[in-house]
């Protein structure tokens, strides 16, 4: 059965462990589609356990697309991250799929469907330095607290730990006097969106999150990160203060126990799906939310045959 639109794309969003990859799966087959990642640490190439990224098994189900595109000291801006979703959008369409964009990144899930032109202030690299080396003497966090000082509403969707999003933030405040958060251009892409959230009750969610982060540290967390670090990319990098990365490096640097690492990581999780509520709010009109159940696949697959939702 054809959808009722022209080049519908489906878009699976929901916070870290909802269970998004088993559902894009199942959907995706049901629709003959492919898999478009919109999740920002899928990117990088031997960051696999500590990203919970889809297995080799289930990438072979269906084709996956946007997941080990760049090694970890490779930074992709969202304009570099947008081109790419748009070309692999036509690329689909072109194999009469249906594109199915699925992850938990808000800033590159919105960028893409609402068509973002990130601000034009070009990089300014005397301010990064001075920045990164603030952080360094006193803390990510306290980079972090000057973008809630100077612009709460950019605050509410940038990762305490980002340091990147953070400087850019504050860059470009700095160099336009505008907000950051106020200066999102947008040029709406020729797409037609259905927009699918995927929930859990918060206990159910944190539950989920710490079986997923002990299952990570027996399948060999450890042993992947240092891996990384002996291959050159050290905790320094942006892609290697993502959660689980940067925790497990501390006690691979004898900084804290493994037990203070496993703590922090589940701590740190649970403030992140915090954190993706800002992004995916449960009154966005864009998003009709389904509960994870036995019934849900059904409950999913009617309502992308259907005629409502498309944006």
């Amino acid at each position: 059965m054809p959808l009722p639109v022209n080049k519908p794309v489906i878009v699976l969003l929901g916070p870290s462990a909802v269970g998004k990859t088993a559902l894009s799966i199942e959907m995706a087959q049901q629709f003959s589609g492919e898999i478009i990642s919109v999740d920002s640490r899928y990117l990088y190439k031997g960051m696999n356990i500590g990203t919970a990224k889809p297995s080799k098994t289930e990438m072979k189900e269906i084709p996956h697309h946007l997941i080990d595109i760049a090694n970890p000291d490779e930074p992709i801006s969202l304009a570099q991250f947008q081109t790419a979703v748009y070309e692999q959008i036509e690329a689909v369409f072109g194999r009469g799929s249906i594109p199915f964009l699925v992850g938990g990144t808000g800033q590159y899930l919105w960028g893409v469907v609402e068509g973002w032109l990130p601000p034009k202030t070009q990089p300014d690299s005397r301010f990064r330095e001075v920045i990164e080396k603030m952080a360094h003497e006193m803390g990510t966090e306290r980079v972090y607290q000057m973008v809630v000082s100077l612009d709460p509403e950019a605050a509410k969707k940038i990762e305490p730990n980002n340091l990147r999003r953070s400087i850019r933030a504050l860059e470009v405040i700095f160099s336009t006097g505008e907000l950051f958060s106020k200066q999102k251009e947008k040029n709406s892409p020729p797409y037609h969106f259905k927009v699918i959230g995927l929930q859990r009750s918060r206990a159910e969610l944190y539950q989920r999150v710490d079986a997923r982060i002990d299952q990570m540290l027996a399948d060999g967390l450890i042993q992947e990160t240092e891996k990384l670090i002996a291959n050159g990319y050290g905790p320094n990098l942006p892609s290697m203060s993502a959660i689980g990365y940067k925790e497990i490096s501390s006690y691979i640097n004898q900084e804290i126990s493994l037990d203070e690492a496993i703590a922090l990581i589940k701590k740190r999780t649970r403030i992140f799906i915090r954190h993706q509520a800002n992004w995916f709010k449960k009154d966005d009109p864009r998003i009709r939310w389904f509960v994870m159940s036995d019934t849900a696949g059904q409950e999913i697959s009617e309502y992308i045959r259907s005629k409502e939702g498309w944006i």
